[in-house]
């Protein structure tokens, strides 16, 4: 977490942070956006039970996807948080890395990345390692873990362009930073100087986790790209 910004958020250990899990409360509702949508689900490493979790409450069919078989049957796709460098890893295993590159780039997938899903769909990873491979789905440079190590985890109420009046409770874990943003990126939260919360066309990225939060509006904007 860089020294220069400050929190109104509460902070939490990482530990904490890792083990919370939706029961009911906050902004979750009884509504069901998602019915008749098949929504896929990244699953070749990282958090993305949360996700599916979140997504079936909101009506929607969810897809584990780590094949391109069952990438080829979703409408929609969320690249959870995780390590980001055995995901793209674990994309070239499963030969899954040009086949969502091009369902996203030229096909026009709609996209939720958190975390290390936002690496994932960078242009640019300035600390990456030489073997990680981006998917260039969206014209942002980031650095991992900029935010700090997990037991730096943190809350923040996040105030997001087109959100309303009510700020999100992002909760930020081994964050990513966004170091820069193409002309055709809108920066929809930032904290300080540091965009946080970015869209460019049907690619939706976080560097938190919505899942973890008790707020649905992400993964609903995700359901309303689909329309």
């Amino acid at each position: 977490m860089p020294a220069s910004t400050t929190l109104s958020g509460t902070e939490h250990t990482g530990a904490d942070r890792a083990e919370k899990v939706w029961t009911g409360a906050g902004a979750l509702t009884a509504d069901m956006p998602g019915l008749g949508h098949r929504i896929g689900v990244l699953a070749v490493q990282g958090a993305f039970a949360a996700h599916r979790n979140v997504l079936r409450r909101l009506g929607a069919d969810v897809v584990e996807v780590r094949t391109p078989a069952q990438l080829s049957e979703v409408e929609a796709i969320v690249l959870p948080g995780g390590e980001s460098t055995t995901i793209s890893m674990m994309l070239r295993f499963n030969e899954l890395l040009q086949p969502l590159r091009s369902a996203i780039v030229k096909g026009g997938l709609p996209t939720l990345g958190t975390c290390a899903g936002m690496i994932v769909l960078a242009s640019e990873i300035l600390d990456g390692r030489d073997d990680q491979e981006c998917l260039g789905a969206i014209d942002i440079s980031v650095r991992r873990n900029a935010f700090g190590r997990q037991v730096d985890s943190f809350e923040y109420d996040l105030p997001v362009n087109g959100m309303g009046d009510r700020p999100f409770p992002a909760v930020f874990i081994r964050a990513p930073v966004v170091t820069s943003v193409g002309p055709d990126v809108e920066v929809l939260a930032s904290i300080g100087d540091e965009p946080v919360l970015c869209r460019q066309g049907r690619v939706l990225v976080a560097a938190f986790h919505p899942e973890l939060s008790g707020d649905d509006r992400l993964h609903r904007h995700l359901i309303d790209l689909l329309r």
